[in-house]
């Protein structure tokens, strides 16, 4: 794996992890790859990871169907629906990212929750319903893979928690037995040939969570940073990318690498991603990993470009997550999250 850092440029790891259900040494041999490229890169592929093919690609043809509908079709499904469980349909320049439009488009999904929850019924903001496009097995592909990913989520961190030096259960006991999960569908459209700038899918960003897992097509785009260069992240087949966020830099006070990264579409031709977020339960409270701190590989990566403290690490995951949403969608900040968006 340490061969990615003898390319020029460097490529980002790719991992097996297949040895999900195997014994020491297996288990440490890919629990310390996956700590050394999450401290080294914040980015790395995963392969073996045991999703059925069949629930990616028919979620994937289902999406590249929804995305083809005219407009009036799409905003049937608007986020504006979807009130304060920030789910459903936005339009190209509907997403901010640095205060700027990106070119894309998307869907957001998240956790399917019954009225009666009692999370919905104390109108806890992302919480409730989602609003699936009107399509034949569309609400069934997105909640098989959801759930697979959601079950993948548990065995990388458990990987992350061996890593670390810590007990395999550690995350699961004291942030994420009810992860918070969000899914989103993006479609990167073709930059129209009239345009004279860069065709900036999404702009340079972190990932605020604790862990994205991403399946990408093959028209390629993203980019992560490394020192002062940016490694494109090709499509690998039965691959996902996986990227480390803020939160997971927070409690590991500066081990682990929370990356820049952007899309930048030059391919003439529409992308499709879908990143899922696994996090750590909305109401599951904040506060650094004691013994754990910057590696020698990412010890010169502590100082953030945002100039984040990596020590103010306080509350709860959900006050946290709310304040970001606000920033990227400030309509439903204003709109539905009110004074719950922290000052």
């Amino acid at each position: 794996m340490r061969d990615s850092l003898y390319t020029d440029p460097p490529r980002l790891p790719v991992i097996d992890v297949s040895l999900f259900d195997a014994g020491a040494p297996w288990l440490d041999h890919v629990a310390t790859q996956v700590d050394w490229a999450a401290s080294e890169f914040g980015f790395f592929y995963v392969t073996g990871h045991g999703i059925d093919p069949a629930i990616i690609d028919s979620l994937l043809s289902r999406s590249r169907a929804f995305f083809a509908q005219d407009a009036a079709a799409k905003l049937l499904v608007h986020m504006s629906k979807g009130g304060r469980a920030w789910r459903g349909y936005f339009p190209v320049g509907g997403e901010l990212t640095s205060g700027r439009p990106d070119w894309k488009e998307g869907l957001y999904f998240g956790e399917e929750l019954a009225e009666d929850d009692p999370r919905v019924r104390s109108a806890t903001p992302l919480h409730g319903r989602n609003l699936f496009p009107d399509a034949p097995g569309f609400r069934e592909a997105v909640l098989g893979y959801m759930g697979a990913l959601t079950t993948l989520g548990h065995r990388l961190m458990s990987f992350v928690s061996r890593g670390l030096g810590l007990e395999d259960d550690y995350f699961i006991r004291r942030y994420t037995a009810t992860p918070t999960t969000l899914f989103r569908i993006f479609n990167y459209p073709a930059t129209p040939a009239s345009s004279v700038e860069e065709p900036r899918g999404v702009g340079e960003h972190t990932d605020y969570g604790l862990l994205t897992m991403l399946y990408q097509d093959d028209v390629g785009g993203l980019q992560v940073k490394y020192g002062s260069s940016w490694i494109d992240v090709p499509h690998v087949p039965g691959s996902f990318v996986i990227n480390i966020g803020d939160m997971l830099e927070r409690l590991t006070s500066g081990r682990y690498t929370s990356a820049l990264h952007r899309v930048i579409n030059r391919s003439g031709r529409s992308r499709i991603s879908m990143p899922f977020f696994f996090d750590p339960g909305f109401d599951a409270v904040l506060q650094p990993i004691p013994g754990v701190g910057p590696s020698a590989a990412s010890r010169a990566l502590v100082d953030r470009w945002d100039g984040m403290d990596l020590r103010e690490v306080r509350g709860t995951y959900g006050e946290y997550l709310i304040g970001k949403v606000a920033r990227v969608f400030p309509e439903l900040g204003r709109s539905h999250l009110g004074s719950s968006v922290p000052q």
